[in-house]
């Protein structure tokens, strides 16, 4: 994003707004549908777990939670304030604890039946968590309570967010791209913006700049470095034929949910939770399956991080209505 221009005005001339816009749903209903959909997909692991039972496919749980298969993982978090797999983990080691306080239980019979394939792994997740082995927790009662107090889920918030979002639902038109597939840091993204730029230089088509798009396939807060994933893109307003690895994708148009974020553009996944989790659950809307993606605005080189800009763009059709084409 750095170094390369920045695309025509902040006028979204590929989106029409709708009549009005989207209003903030109100916090005491948001609270509900939050907790709800987090308990349904909480109760459903904790069930599967102790019945010894396989954990409930990707399909079940986004059912459980109202939501599209697709950005499942994504929802939830934002929901949850942790990941499903940070839950699942929690709910195995919450179940191991209490069986080992019973008699005649082995660690290696404890680990089986919470899913851990050796007592190793059981003994490695509980070093890394609990800062404590199985076998050490196995003879003292109140520690194991302590423990557990430790593998309490994160707390939702008493009340939406505040003060409220604003997230207009316009409609925008299909948008032909050049990608770049990135591995790597988020901080390092400017090198798959940067070789996009290079071939649209040498091909005398970087004037021709229409918007600098991203496509998140992974979230940097939740993996490491070399296996973040992501999607740099741009637009341009003529027809071009780019080499690989460069490719061509098509974003389907269509009605989308669209935020301003303002700041440092590593924080566009703290916006997008707020987005999920206090104006989508009540607000009418629900997701599409077609990926979301951002708009940068600004160039970080020539504009200061306060005033950074980029819209957050999520696929939503009306609730009730039959899936749309992406």
């Amino acid at each position: 994003m750095r170094k390369i221009g920045t695309a025509p005005d902040a006028s979204v001339r590929d989106a029409h707004r709708l009549p009005e816009e989207s209003p903030m749903p109100a916090a005491t209903s948001v609270v509900f549908h939050r907790q709800r959909a987090v308990e349904s997909v909480v109760a459903h692991l904790q069930a599967s777990i102790r019945a010894g039972e396989p954990l409930p496919d990707l399909a079940t749980l986004a059912a459980l939670a109202h939501q599209s298969p697709p950005h499942f993982h994504r929802v939830y978090r934002a929901l949850a304030g942790e990941t499903l797999g940070t839950t699942t983990a929690r709910l195995r080691l919450s179940y191991a604890l209490h069986l080992l306080g019973e008699q005649g239980r082995s660690v290696t019979e404890v680990a089986l039946a919470v899913g851990y394939h050796s007592p190793q792994a059981l003994a490695r997740a509980f070093r890394t968590v609990l800062q404590a082995s199985p076998s050490s927790l196995r003879n003292v009662p109140q520690l194991r309570a302590h423990k557990l107090q430790q593998l309490a889920g994160p707390l939702l918030p008493a009340q939406a967010y505040n003060p409220p979002l604003q997230v207009l639902v316009q409609v925008l038109d299909p948008l032909e791209v050049v990608v770049l597939r990135q591995r790597g840091a988020f901080e390092d993204l400017d090198r798959g913006f940067g070789r996009i730029a290079a071939w649209a230089e040498r091909s005398a088509v970087i004037d021709r700049l229409q918007a600098l798009i991203g496509l998140p396939l992974s979230d940097h807060r939740d993996v490491a470095p070399q296996q973040h994933l992501f999607d740099c893109a741009m637009a341009f307003d003529t027809a071009v034929v780019p080499p690989a690895p460069l490719h061509l994708r098509q974003l389907g148009g269509g009605l989308h949910a669209v935020m301003r974020h303002l700041g440092n553009y590593a924080g566009l996944e703290d916006a997008l939770d707020q987005l999920l989790a206090c104006w989508l659950p009540d607000s009418g809307y629900t997701l599409r399956e077609a990926p979301l993606h951002y708009r940068y605005l600004d160039d970080p080189e020539s504009v200061a991080e306060a005033e950074l800009r980029a819209d957050i763009r999520v696929p939503v059709q009306r609730s009730g209505e039959a899936a749309s084409p992406r």
